[in-house]
């Protein structure tokens, strides 16, 4: 497909994308752009060259961006350039040096993927020609006329010879390329006198890989179109100058942006001025707009609905949250999934196989019959032009591009094929509670003092420790604080320490405090009967209690209610559709847990958790049921999401760690993206079995059909690339909406 470029057919540019490599264990990394690899007969044809190159220690391919990652131990990346120049593919550095592609480079393929005037006018003369050559054939019935013969030599070079001269690279390094096999079956035919049908051949194969080139391009644009979402300018605050429209990738953080409505965010920020609703489908799959105001966070891609606002900007064009995301779904799509690498491994032993079953087919039959060799040769080189696996190889990558694409755009950020596979598999989901089916937003209800405790002072003791804490609850006490105590500066606190799943300690005026749930005062030996018998209420009503306590004295009693999340019941009722079980896991206590499951309808709530309880808990929910999911913030969770078989994080949007340590992110806070996840994965797979059905079915038609001699050389283009189109096609319909 590189007689398509604006260079006509000058041969494929390979373009590292990092001029200052990353370094990973030990070894430097480049990024290679290679505008014709996207079958994996080019893959293996670079890897046979590459693998053999002295200090080049890995290479990971994704034929859907057409690129190829080196690792190597080389001083500079020229040797593997000269490399890529050897086979045909002419290697270039870039300028920029980045380790990771700008926003707006990420469909650069497909933008230097234009057809020149030139190779129009080149494929349009072989059109003629060959046209013209079956024609005159069959109104004169000689097919080897000198006539006919010009006709099909003009075909075949006005629009084959870029396929023969990479033709003939791969022969030199031995390689069963598709380019290969396609001059070997028209010199063959012209060999055996079927000139018509090599020019028809040649032609027809040059429009199927521009048609093919031009089906991939969808599924390489799904990913770019997310970034296109971000505008290329933004109009910032220039001082005495005014506002002045600027190119969004030079602005800086710190800078004041206006929005106006109707247009788009073009950068992450903290609103200064103004109020709006902002619409944040792009990033979230929110289907209704959110209220923004002065201290509020917008995100670059996101649409400004109605007021004008100003915000500060808190990233750069490539730090912001959009930008994290593409990166994060371009890497996704370097992960080969298990059907992916199960279709390329099958891949490797399936060419060579019809290879020798063609020369057994060319061979054998004349031997063994003493006919004639035309007719075997014609049905052996059918054969080979069927040989090329595009279709079926194709078949997984497209369909798992996307599936990526169509879940980033409905908020659901998927770190990887493999995932996107197992979702379907899944059989029991855990959830936190805490900010997962509640809020997290919890505030204090109840603050009630012991006796011989005073209220202010004690209240005072545990908003100062609980502002040394980003616990939810302790955000809920330091909020009763200020409500209360209005401007009131609080206390200093002294050797102060987090106490996982329990509370905290520290020293107040010379005392050792403790802040922490009733189990925390159990371990204290500060509970009784009476203290029980006050909490217990509380906490049947689905409330958190907290309790202050000096030594073995309790000072204070606070009780602390969150909210449910308005979407958790429909979530929680979808999860039961798709037959999956849903257990929550609460390091509150376990009246609280039962509380807010009965309000959402999940029957196994289990509160009183530490880390490591929810740790063993997904544990025995694997032995039980199998295939897991974890649902938590990405931190506190990470030992019970990382044994998950998938580990979802909550509200990922403009989190770096929860994009860095999750499987699967949920842009937003919604729930309900976990079942569409799994609608998702389970149309995903059944394209995927779809694909590969259908390539091998084709390929199998036209195998009988060859050795009984029913089909025809051009049959057989038609039929490799068609099958191409089809199983592309047919993973494009991902892109669509997953309906219930």
């Amino acid at each position: 497909m590189d007689c398509f470029n604006n260079n006509g057919c000058s041969g494929t540019t390979a373009t590292p994308s990092v001029g200052s490599p990353a370094v990973v264990d030990g070894a430097e990394q480049a990024v290679f752009l290679i505008q014709n690899m996207d079958c994996p007969t080019e893959e293996r044809l670079i890897r046979d060259r590459l693998e053999k190159m002295p200090g080049v220690t890995g290479l990971q391919f994704n034929l859907m961006l057409r690129e190829l990652t080196v690792r190597h131990r080389l001083p500079a990346v020229a040797p593997i350039a000269e490399a890529l120049t050897s086979l045909g593919m002419e290697a270039v550095v870039k300028a920029d040096t980045s380790s990771s592609a700008a926003p707006g480079q990420v469909s650069e393929l497909a933008q230097d993927a234009g057809i020149s005037g030139r190779a129009w006018a080149m494929l349009c003369v072989s059109g003629a020609a060959a046209v013209g050559a079956e024609m005159l054939a069959w109104y004169t019935g000689h097919e080897q006329s000198w006539a006919v013969v010009a006709l099909a030599v003009i075909a075949i070079l006005s629009g084959g010879l870029g396929t023969l001269k990479k033709g003939w690279i791969a022969l030199r390094h031995l390689s069963l390329n598709m380019n290969f096999l396609m001059s070997l079956a028209v010199i063959g035919a012209a060999v055996i006198g079927q000139w018509p049908e090599a020019a028809m051949v040649i032609f027809l194969f040059t429009v199927a890989e521009l048609i093919e080139a031009k089906s991939l391009d969808s599924a390489r644009n799904a990913v770019g179109a997310l970034m296109a979402m971000s505008p290329d300018t933004a109009l910032v605050n220039a001082g005495a100058d005014g506002w002045r429209e600027t190119p969004a990738s030079e602005v800086q953080v710190g800078t004041i942006v206006r929005v106006a409505p109707g247009a788009r965010v073009p950068l992450d920020g903290i609103v200064t001025a103004g109020q709006s609703t902002i619409n944040q489908a792009p990033i979230t799959g929110e289907s209704l707009p959110v209220a923004k105001a002065t201290g509020d966070a917008i995100y670059a891609g996101t649409i400004n609905e109605r007021g004008e606002i100003e915000f500060r900007v808190t990233a750069t064009q490539k730090g912001s949250t959009l930008s994290r995301i593409v990166d994060s779904v371009q890497q996704a799509q370097g992960e080969r999934a298990p059907t992916q690498r199960f279709v390329d491994q099958f891949a490797r032993y399936y060419i060579p196989a019809v290879v020798l079953l063609a020369v057994l087919v060319a061979i054998l039959p004349p031997l063994l019959t003493q006919g004639a060799a035309g007719p075997w040769l014609y049905k052996a080189l059918v054969l080979l032009v069927i040989a090329c696996p595009c279709a079926l190889v194709l078949s997984t990558p497209v369909t798992v591009v996307s599936g990526l694409a169509a879940a980033a755009r409905r908020g659901i950020l998927i770190k990887g094929g493999a995932y996107l596979e197992q979702g379907r598999l899944l059989r029991a989901i855990a959830l936190d509670k805490t900010g997962t089916v509640t809020l997290g937003k919890p505030a204090v209800t109840d603050a009630v003092p012991f006796a011989g405790a005073e209220l202010h002072t004690t209240l005072l003791h545990a908003a100062s420790l609980a502002a040394r804490s980003d616990h939810p609850v302790s955000g809920a006490i330091s909020a009763y604080w200020e409500s209360q105590m209005p401007g009131e500066a609080l206390t200093e606190v002294g050797a102060f320490r987090a106490l996982d799943g329990l509370g905290v300690r520290g020293l107040i005026d010379g005392r050792e405090l403790h802040l922490g749930s009733l189990r925390l005062v159990k371990e204290l030996g500060c509970s009784d009967q009476a203290i029980e018998a006050l909490v217990e209420p509380l906490e049947r009503d689905g409330k958190s209690v907290v309790l202050l306590v000096d030594g073995s004295t309790p000072l204070l009693m606070l009780a602390v209610a969150d909210t449910v999340r308005p979407t958790t019941a429909q979530a929680i009722a979808d999860l039961a559709a798709l037959g999956v079980e849903v257990v929550m896991l609460s390091g509150d206590n376990a009246h609280t847990a039962r509380a807010i499951g009965l309000q959402v309808g999940i029957n196994d709530a289990r509160g009183g958790l530490l880390p490591e309880d929810k740790l063993g808990a997904v544990v025995d929910l694997i032995a039980t049921f199998g295939h897991v999911g974890m649902v938590g913030d990405g931190v506190n969770d990470a030992p019970a999401l990382a044994k998950a078989d998938i580990g979802f994080a909550m509200g990922a949007m403009g989190t770096d760690t929860a994009l860095e340590t999750a499987d699967v992110a949920l842009m937003d806070d919604d729930l309900r993206k976990i079942p569409e996840f799994i609608r998702l994965s389970g149309k995903a797979r059944a394209i995927l079995m779809q694909n590969i059905g259908l390539a091998l079915a084709i390929k199998a038609v036209f195998l009988v059909m060859a050795l009984h001699g029913e089909a025809t050389l051009w049959m057989a283009v038609f039929a490799d690339m068609g099958a191409s189109l089809l199983v592309v096609m047919n993973g494009l319909r991902l892109l669509r909406r997953i309906r219930n």
